[in-house]
């Protein structure tokens, strides 16, 4: 276990909390039950738990280091915390298990944390150039690693995934080299050589965007933000609201559709138009906050699924 694990809570600063229990309509007279689906390390829930006192709150995640310290970090709650080691894509399973009403709130902050990200045994991050790699949510899960993905995936599939979520014009240069140069073992080995035959010119290293795609395709990031707006717009009692921080480009493309065809389906209506950005004094402080985006979803006062 790292080091520095026993106090976490400063490696990830929660984005836009302000903006968080706005649109969820957090008050000091709220009572029921919210669901935090990205449970993290606790920042929102704690900020929830806080400008709500009579509100109970149900956590869930996939990353049970996390997990374990929010769990930690939201004992002075005592019973008005349950947590549970699941997806949220699994919160309607989750909830009839647990016997529990439906939720007036969720809450997804869809993506990577920065305690994922700074953790150099996870293999998130390709500063950490000996780190294995790795890049699961769930070490405990039997899903593959990203040394699996990379050392087996057709170079054809391996560019397609470099293109997609990677926008990398150089993509099947980048896939044949990575399919020569195996047996890849590292983050180092990945990073150097997507450095030597990536586009030249970018801004910011090329490794970053190759290290996401490759992140994506791991956890199926997609594929769980998919089926969790899905799930999370039906599990909402009447007039409940989902609110979403998405980060690049396919989460943002994938919460506008869902929102979008649940109002055709009358579940219900968008509360934002465009995505709301976060404010600049938040940005200034903490930099990795620039890229989020919320929306918001209001499910309809009566129930179109009863």
């Amino acid at each position: 276990m790292s080091a520095g694990r026993d106090d976490l809570s400063h490696l990830h600063q929660p984005v836009m909390v302000r903006e968080v229990l706005a649109w969820l309509d957090i008050t000091p007279t709220r009572d029921g039950l919210v669901v935090d689906g990205t449970l993290g390390l606790g920042g929102h829930a704690e900020a929830i738990l806080e400008a709500a006192p009579h509100c109970r709150l149900l956590g869930l995640d996939r990353d049970t280091a996390a997990l374990e310290h929010a769990r930690t970090r939201l004992g002075r709650f005592g019973d008005r915390v349950v947590t549970r080691h699941a997806s949220y894509a699994d919160v309607v399973d989750v909830l009839r298990d647990l016997e529990a009403p439906a939720p007036f709130g969720m809450l997804l902050d869809v993506g990577l944390s920065s305690f994922q990200l700074d953790d150099p045994e996870r293999g998130f991050a390709f500063r950490f150039e000996d780190a294995p790699l790795d890049m699961r949510f769930d070490p405990t899960g039997d899903g593959p690693t990203a040394a699996e993905l990379v050392n087996t995936m057709p170079e054809r599939e391996l560019a397609d995934l470099l293109f997609h979520h990677a926008d990398e014009p150089r993509s099947r240069a980048i896939a044949r080299a990575l399919v020569r140069a195996r047996p890849l073992v590292t983050v180092g080995d990945v990073a150097d050589v997507v450095r030597r035959h990536a586009a030249r010119g970018r801004r910011h290293d090329p490794a970053s965007r190759v290290f996401q795609a490759l992140r994506i395709a791991v956890n199926d990031e997609l594929g769980h933000l998919e089926r969790g707006l899905h799930a999370a717009l039906r599990a909402l009692a009447p007039g409940g609201r989902l609110v979403v921080l998405a980060f690049q480009s396919g989460e943002e493309r994938l919460v506008k559709d869902a929102f979008r065809a649940a109002r055709a389906e009358g579940l219900g209506r968008p509360l934002t138009p465009k995505p709301i950005r976060p404010m600049e004094d938040e940005t200034r402080r903490n930099p990795r906050a620039r890229p989020t985006r919320l929306r918001a979803f209001e499910r309809a006062p009566t129930d179109p699924l009863a």
